[in-house]
């Protein structure tokens, strides 16, 4: 039987590559969940200049209808991300036409969205307490089993099915934008609103569905997500953070800045996890530091054009 330092130096060697191999793996699952998260948050800003603060709470919205539907009223899972969907479309088309709309019209101070974007994240959080408590809600798996590659890669089958799902609704939603008639419409209206509106573009009504696009993103995640994290009233906060972590990386109001700044994201916490674990956690503290020391370089971030 052989030993020796060049044993343990290929023994090191192999499981370095092995756990790399799960952190790339891990990196594109939370990429993909946080790149969906981001879109609706950044779309929302691209066309009407609004900062949402209630996207965590629409997040943790979609995760309780999916949460009613499928795991107390035993309803086929698809049913219950449906209703998500539609649920959290209707609220967002809502709230644009009856609150953020005639704010919109009647105050040209940004601080008066961004208070009313607060409000609404304070009042979904009392919803939210009010209807389903304070306590962490879960369902049952929609895939049982865990893929093992040979140890070397070790993922649960819903966490690939998640994964895909989020990856497959990215690409739905960019080719929608870009082929379809209300997506070059929302298109347009993000790059130049006067002559969008000039061009013949309904802007109230293509605002609204912007909007509704943008909280049923987020309802979606949730709905997605609920199979996995399952969803409590403290969720909120913490996605919202996140999503505008991510919107900054990418660049405010860029479709693909959102997409990367959510892949960025994912990857930057499946490294800290991974190699700073043992340190406590201080990953999120690093992030911090990164996202400020690059936004100190480049404000506008990587996609977006420089203000001012």
């Amino acid at each position: 039987m052989t030993s020796g330092p060049g044993c343990g130096a290929g023994a090191a060697e192999t499981f370095g590559r092995d756990r790399m191999e799960q952190i790339l793996a891990n990196g594109v699952y939370l990429g993909a969940q946080y790149a969906m998260i981001a879109l609706g948050l950044t779309l929302i800003f691209a066309l009407m200049n609004v900062l949402n603060f209630a996207h965590g709470q629409m997040y943790v919205l979609g995760g309780f209808v999916t949460y009613t539907i499928y795991g107390q009223l035993g309803l086929p899972f698809v049913l219950a991300l449906m209703m998500s969907c539609v649920t959290l479309f209707i609220l967002g088309a809502l709230i644009e036409k009856f609150l953020f709309a005639p704010v919109i019209k009647r105050s040209s101070r940004d601080e008066s969205t961004m208070l009313l974007a607060a409000g609404l994240a304070f009042f979904f959080d009392a919803v939210i307490l009010l209807l389903f408590g304070e306590k962490q809600r879960g369902v049952p798996k929609i895939v049982n089993g865990v893929f093992n590659w040979d140890f070397r890669l070790i993922m649960p089958y819903d966490r690939i099915l998640i994964c895909v799902l989020a990856i497959l609704s990215i690409v739905s939603f960019i080719l929608f934008m870009q082929y379809s008639k209300t997506g070059r419409a929302l298109r347009a209206l993000a790059q130049d609103r006067t002559a969008a509106q000039l061009m013949g573009v309904n802007v109230d009504r293509f605002s609204m569905i912007g909007f509704a696009l943008g909280a049923m993103l987020a309802g979606l995640v949730g709905g997605l997500l609920v199979t996995i994290t399952g969803v409590n009233l403290g969720m909120g906060g913490p996605t919202s953070i996140k999503a505008f972590m991510m919107v900054m990386i990418g660049g405010a109001g860029v479709i693909s800045g959102a997409i990367w700044g959510g892949i960025i994201l994912g990857f930057m916490e499946a490294f800290g996890l991974a190699y700073l674990a043992q340190y406590g956690d201080i990953t999120y503290l690093l992030i911090f530091v990164s996202l400020m020391i690059f936004l100190a370089i480049r404000p506008q971030g990587l996609m977006g054009k420089p203000w001012g």
